[in-house]
This record gives C-alpha cells, sequence and structure tokens, in this order.
C-alpha cells in the first residue's frame, strides 16, 4: 500500500499558499481601485496640498464636475443619435453631418471646460506643487484625450516629461 499523506499535505499546503497569495493579490488590487475611484481631478495626485487648497479645490470642482457632466452626457445621446442615423435605411446625410457637428461641437466645449480648469486649479498651487501638477498633465494627456476629465477611460502609463515650471 502507497502512503498518500505526505503528497496530500503537500497538495493542501501549496493550495492553502495560492489562496494566501490570492487573497493578497485581490486585497491589494481592490485597493488600488478604490484609490483610483477617488480621483476626481488631477491635484487629487498631489499629497501636500493644505486644507484651504483643498477647500478652495472642493468649491471648484463643485461648479465644474456638474457642467463636464452635462457637456459628457450630451455627447453620449448624440453618439447614440449618430450611430442610429448611421444605419437607419435609407440615409439621412445631412442630419449625420448636423449631428456629428454637434459632437464636434461638444468635444470643443469640453476641452475648453477642462483648460479653464486646469488654469483655475493652477492659480491654487505653489512653484513646487505646480512642478508635480506639469508632470501629471503631460502624463495623463500624453494618451491623446483629456486625461481624467475624458469621456473615454484613460490609463495611461506614459513617463512624463521633465520641465521646470514657469510661476
Amino acid at each position: 500500500m502507497v502512503n498518500t499523506a505526505p503528497f496530500v499535505y503537500g497538495f493542501l499546503a501549496a493550495l492553502i499558499l495560492m489562496v494566501i497569495a490570492l487573497s493578497a493579490l485581490y486585497l491589494y488590487l481592490r485597493g488600488c481601485r478604490e484609490k483610483q475611484a477617488k480621483i476626481k481631478g488631477y491635484l487629487d495626485l498631489i499629497p501636500d496640498l493644505t486644507e484651504n487648497q483643498r477647500a478652495k479645490l472642493q468649491a471648484i470642482r463643485h461648479v465644474f464636475l456638474p457642467k463636464v457632466e452635462r457637456i459628457r452626457q450630451e455627447m453620449r445621446l448624440k453618439r447614440a443619435e449618430l450611430a442610429e442615423l448611421l444605419f437607419s435605411e435609407p440615409s439621412d446625410r445631412t442630419r449625420i453631418y448636423e449631428v456629428a457637428e454637434t459632437i464636434i461641437d461638444s468635444q470643443s466645449k469640453l476641452e475648453q471646460e477642462v483648460i479653464e480648469h486646469i488654469l483655475e486649479e493652477k492659480e491654487l498651487l505653489t512653484l513646487s506643487q505646480k512642478q508635480k501638477f506639469y508632470e501629471i498633465i503631460v502624463e495623463q494627456f500624453s494618451g491623446g484625450g483629456l486625461g481624467v476629465h475624458d469621456v473615454r477611460a484613460q490609463n495611461s502609463k506614459a513617463e512624463p516629461a521633465r520641465k521646470r515650471c514657469k510661476a
């Protein structure tokens, strides 16, 4: 008769180690996701903001976030309309291009709002915070969009360029 106890114990030990390793990985990734979900803007990535800066930032966001959400919602609706128009028969090219133009206008409005928001946020920062802010903006924009403010989810990990920030 073959003694299978060492095999069973070894298998159970490996199984327990795998459960521990997967649990640790799960907890780590969940923490990363929760931290990322708390990020509402670029300045959330700057750890040394004062309470006064954070309070002013919240006031700025109180106006900015609803405004850009309305633009995003408008874009989603127009994109859905465009998809319907593109596949309806017969194709109404005039209406398709009208809807496409409203999407382009909305994208432009969104870009302008984000630029204005960044300029407004920048005024809250010290010189060293502005340098960090610059690096964050370069990293976020390197993906071709507006980073955390874009319509699509951006998770670009591009290396930020190093450049002196001007006051």
